[in-house]
């Protein structure tokens, strides 16, 4: 009979004829090495694409929109680079959203923030 062993620690794995790991152990640390590169990437995207949401959130408090300076976005750390969905109007208006929360750039560096209506 073949001698299996573990692929994280080299331990000899003892148990059912399918088992590839020794312990959970091993299968967590295994599997969380394995995957960390993507998912530090879209952990990354996921925190940038949260505060960029409660930022808008915080200046829209219970307005239905409200009118400010990009750079007030800017100097809360907002980026405009990640959002989660874009709209383009009949008007041919252009709105990115972070989840519920829009904002359409306009003239004189000024943005427009919206909170998009329930369904």
């Amino acid at each position: 009979m073949e001698t299996r062993s573990c692929p994280e620690c080299g331990e000899a794995i003892k148990g059912r004829i399918d088992k590839k790991f020794c312990s959970d152990l091993c299968r967590n640390s295994f599997n969380n090495r394995l995957n960390s590169d993507d998912n530090n990437f879209v952990r990354n995207v996921n925190n940038t694409l949260r505060k960029n949401r409660r930022i808008l959130e915080g200046f829209l408090k219970k307005e239905d929109k409200i009118t400010l300076s990009r750079q007030k976005l800017s100097d809360k750390g907002f980026n405009f680079t990640y959002y989660t969905n874009q709209i383009i109007t009949r008007n041919n208006h252009t709105y990115n959203y972070c989840y519920e929360f829009g904002y359409m750039l306009l003239e004189n560096n000024l943005v427009l923030i919206v909170k998009r209506k329930k369904d």
